[in-house]
């Protein structure tokens, strides 16, 4: 196949959400009446972010998943994608199984291909998505106060201990838990519903990709804030609890989880605690915003800290 009979063969697909999709030198799309635009970027590469061989249904996936989980973020509808692939050779049974797994993921959640880019490289694939969300309502890093409650969806962990296990370091947990960890780090499902749901209630939000801790601290410097963690609170599988002591790094700065971390009022404090009926998703209370500035990890509310080797992934350490 030559660059182009690749594309029209796995990625070209009627786009109906825009006014015109793939096809042209660039796409054109109109935003609803009211409605501000979310735009965002993630590239994953080959021994980067990925393992060499993962499976092309989960890597076409993960490489939407990713950036629907930060559109997740702002409290955003996700509505179109561009993706740019660098492949090093243009193998028909791998194309196949990443477009399958990308499209699938796209289609639950009503997002169009509109365009991208494709050529000759080391694995290498990047999507940029745009979001809708109603003007001025769209959930941003800045807005935590001290008092605020700390929030995070579903559990924690269970993407960095997949990662440990492939370097063969992971502790016996049994293999039904190293599978369901695996499925956590090839296939994470991004909270597109709870972020739309966390409009009006959350006062801030991002998304946990790179480690809590560190993610967290992202959203503390932007709010002028401190932060404190309970490592007690912090929610994994029940199979996995009694390493939360024993390894806390794998919970509290394990990179790939790509929940939700977001802050609220106490006054909404009810209204959140709801949210898990209607959503089928767990929520935990896992801290609280405090004046001054950093994150502070505690093995239980007013407990002693806990000290970390590191608080979150870095890609140039």
């Amino acid at each position: 196949m030559n660059e182009f009979q690749l594309i029209r063969r796995y990625f070209d697909r009627p786009a109906p959400g825009a006014v015109l999709g793939v096809g042209d030198d660039a796409a054109i799309l109109a935003p609803a009446p009211g409605m501000e635009l979310v735009v965002t970027t993630d590239m994953l590469v080959e021994g980067r972010h990925f393992f060499a061989g993962t499976d092309p249904a989960s890597l076409g996936h993960k490489t939407l998943a990713v950036n629907l989980s930060d559109v997740a973020a702002m409290g955003a509808r996700a509505r179109w994608a561009t993706l740019a692939v660098a492949l090093p050779a243009a193998d028909e049974a791998w194309l196949a199984a990443f477009s399958r797994g990308f499209f699938s993921l796209a289609d639950r959640h009503d997002v169009d291909l509109v365009g991208g880019d494709t050529t000759r490289g080391p694995l290498t694939l990047s999507v940029t998505l745009i979001g809708e969300v109603p003007a001025g309502q769209a959930i941003r890093r800045d807005g935590a106060v001290a008092g605020d409650d700390i929030w995070v969806s579903g559990e924690l962990g269970g993407a960095a201990l997949a990662v440990a296990a492939r370097y063969g370091r992971a502790p016996d947990v049994g293999l039904d838990t190293l599978r369901n960890a695996a499925r956590r780090l090839d296939w994470p499902e991004p909270r597109l519903q709870l972020g739309e749901r966390l409009r009006g209630l959350a006062s801030a939000a991002l998304d946990v990709s790179d480690g809590l801790t560190g993610d967290l601290a992202h959203l503390c410097e932007r709010s002028g804030v401190a932060a404190e963690l309970w490592l007690s609170a912090l929610p994994c599988a029940e199979a996995l609890l009694a390493l939360r002591s024993s390894a806390p790094a794998l919970f509290a700065a394990g990179g790939d989880d790509y929940e939700l971390c977001f802050t609220a009022p106490r006054a909404h404090r009810a209204a959140i605690e709801a949210l898990p009926a209607e959503l089928g998703l767990r929520l935990t209370r896992v801290g609280r915003v405090a004046a001054g500035e950093g994150v502070r990890l505690l093995d239980a509310p007013d407990g002693a800290p806990v000290l970390l080797t590191h608080t979150s992934y870095d890609h140039f350490r």
